[in-house]
């Protein structure tokens, strides 16, 4: 049985008291960031009744930290599980079968609630009379402090929405932490967390909660903040995606999702269902797509076979209710039994999308995505709007004294590109981790083979930017008025993607090293000065020392 640890001077909450929020924290061996995430939802201020921190019999002192919390404020209460769950959604449970506020948020212990989170929500909860009340979560990246929000679409201005099919894009925001819920509307529908060992349980979680019909108020705020952490030693869920049992993980919750939001009465939820195939090709087959290729042989295939099967299931419209690039990787999947083009299909699955060649069409002139596949068809291609094409741009860049020259060559996509006429790309490079400009050039595109490819190139002073990994960020432009954000696919070939030390009058010497993203993407990490130079050759040779030991052992 669980362990409840009451405060000794907790006291029954007046009626009259204006705290109403129950806040649910979970964590299990996190005793590094637990303290920070349970003072943030204290901080929230008088409208916060209690902060119950769930425990999932954790081994590194976070019972001591709680305890310590909790003898500090009598709002905190304490639940210790005495055998670990394996997952987060059972000790949420165990949180909403504690709560004793009307409403209730959830928390997890590597995360925080800004200053004004829970007013935010409960303004918009009151005022709507809503069961559920929403707002903006954004991605941190630590320890850059960089910013990412999360589905921002969904949050553009404050809002009611009556009936969660009114709003289909709601099934894109399948976090539970970013939203304050009625405590009686959970219980009154059973709407829970599946138990035990179950990755990607908020996807369940929000679609019983969609099922249920709440009215939903949505605000622009930012009410809650994902740390994210990659160069932690153990990755987030979401992050450890190395593994094919996360993606088998994933395909399940998202199938449950699916029923439930089918089963549930009237027409909304099949409308909804609908809704989160589409964003499933959109999002989640596009992410695992552009790891493919980085990923070995045996995972390749079965993450082909799992996708497949799964993708099977879904109806032709659910395909055609996605956007293009996830809709095409997922017909080539189903059209194939094994891997293949994989190289080709990271591309379309990058942000944004491109289409690598070849370019075949059928006898009656129907782009299609290869001639031994000829029922993929890309006929969409002759009709997008140029903004929305997934031209391919390919990027080297030659590191010297004199300035580092960047070459872009465009290529034509069934006569859409000669007809809009390429003009000037704006190429600008931007901070890896803050998101900050740090340089922007303007070149003019020359024809190099006529209707087949532009080439447009650049000089690029990289010793005035600073020390760290800038990525190339493209804006073409063309004749006919139009424009298309873009990046240069990073092209590797002799003297291509390697490191070079040039020298540099402002730096004394500057390592550039040019190299190709996960998503094909051509990016540049610099290291100026002799130290940086240093510094880089350390962490090569360490990493040298520790492969060899390695294979030494094994």
């Amino acid at each position: 049985m669980d362990r409840i640890l009451p405060h000794p001077s907790a006291q029954n909450t007046p009626a009259t008291n204006p705290s109403v929020v129950s806040v649910v924290v979970i964590g299990y061996n996190d005793a590094a960031h637990l303290a920070d995430a349970v003072r943030s939802a204290l901080a929230q201020g008088p409208a916060v009744h209690e902060v119950i921190a769930v425990d999932d019999c954790s081994t590194d002192g976070s019972a001591e930290i709680l305890t310590g919390l909790a003898a500090d404020d009598p709002r905190v209460r304490v639940i210790l599980r005495e055998t670990n769950s394996g997952g987060c959604g059972t000790p949420r449970n165990d949180g909403i079968d504690a709560a004793e506020a009307p409403y209730l948020m959830f928390l997890d212990s590597d995360d925080v609630l800004p200053p004004g989170a829970v007013d935010a929500l409960l303004a918009a909860a009151s005022r709507h009379d809503a069961e559920v009340a929403s707002g903006l979560c954004v991605r941190r990246e630590l320890p850059s402090g960089r910013e990412v929000p999360w589905q921002p679409d969904v949050y553009r201005k404050a809002q009611l929405v009556a009936r969660p099919e009114l709003r289909p894009r709601l099934v894109h925001d399948t976090l539970c932490v970013n939203k304050l819920y009625r405590t009686a509307f959970l219980r009154e529908h059973g709407i829970r967390f599946p138990e035990g060992r179950f990755i990607y349980e908020d996807f369940v979680f929000t679609a019983r909660m969609l099922a249920a019909a709440p009215r939903i108020a949505l605000v622009p705020d930012t009410v809650y903040v994902w740390h994210v952490r990659r160069a932690a030693a153990k990755l987030s869920i979401s992050l450890d995606r190395s593994d094919i049992a996360n993606w088998q993980a994933r395909t399940e919750a998202h199938r449950q999702s699916v029923e439930i939001l089918r089963d549930a009465r009237g027409t909304g939820g099949k409308r909804l269902a609908r809704a989160a195939r589409a964003k499933f090709v959109d999002h989640s087959l596009r992410m695992y797509t552009r790891e493919l290729t980085a990923r070995g042989t045996e995972y390749r295939r079965e993450w082909w076979a799992l996708t497949r099967a799964y993708l099977s299931t879904f109806d032709a419209a659910d395909l055609d209710a996605a956007p293009a690039p996830g809709r095409v990787i997922a017909r080539v999947i189903l059209a194939s039994d094994e891997p293949r083009d994989l190289r080709r299909l990271n591309q379309v699955a990058a942000r944004p999308a491109r289409l690598a060649r070849p370019y075949p069409s059928t006898p009656d002139g129907t782009p299609v995505w290869a001639t031994d596949l000829p029922q993929v068809t890309l006929e969409h291609l002759l009709v997008r709007p140029v903004r929305l094409l997934p031209l391919a741009v390919d990027g080297e860049l030659r590191p010297s004294a004199g300035g580092s020259r960047l070459t872009l060559r465009l290529h034509e996509l069934y006569g859409r590109v000669a007809d809009a006429g390429p003009a000037t790309v704006d190429v600008e490079l931007v901070h890896r981790q803050t998101g900050a400009p740090g340089m922007r050039r303007t070149a003019a595109f020359t024809s190099e083979r006529p209707g087949e490819t532009w080439t447009a190139e650049v000089l690029l002073d990289l010793a005035s930017l600073d020390n760290a990994v800038w990525d190339i960020r493209l804006r073409l432009l063309f004749e006919d008025g139009t424009a298309r954000d873009s990046t240069a696919h990073a092209v590797a070939g002799p003297g291509l993607l390697r490191r070079a030390v040039v020298p540099s009058r402002r730096r004394g010497v500057l390592l550039v090293q040019p190299y190709a993203t996960q998503a094909g993407n051509l990016s540049v990490r610099l290291a100026p000065g002799v130290r940086g130079v240093a510094g880089v050759a350390k962490r090569r040779l360490t990493r040298l020392l520790r492969q060899a030991r390695t294979t030494a052992t094994g």
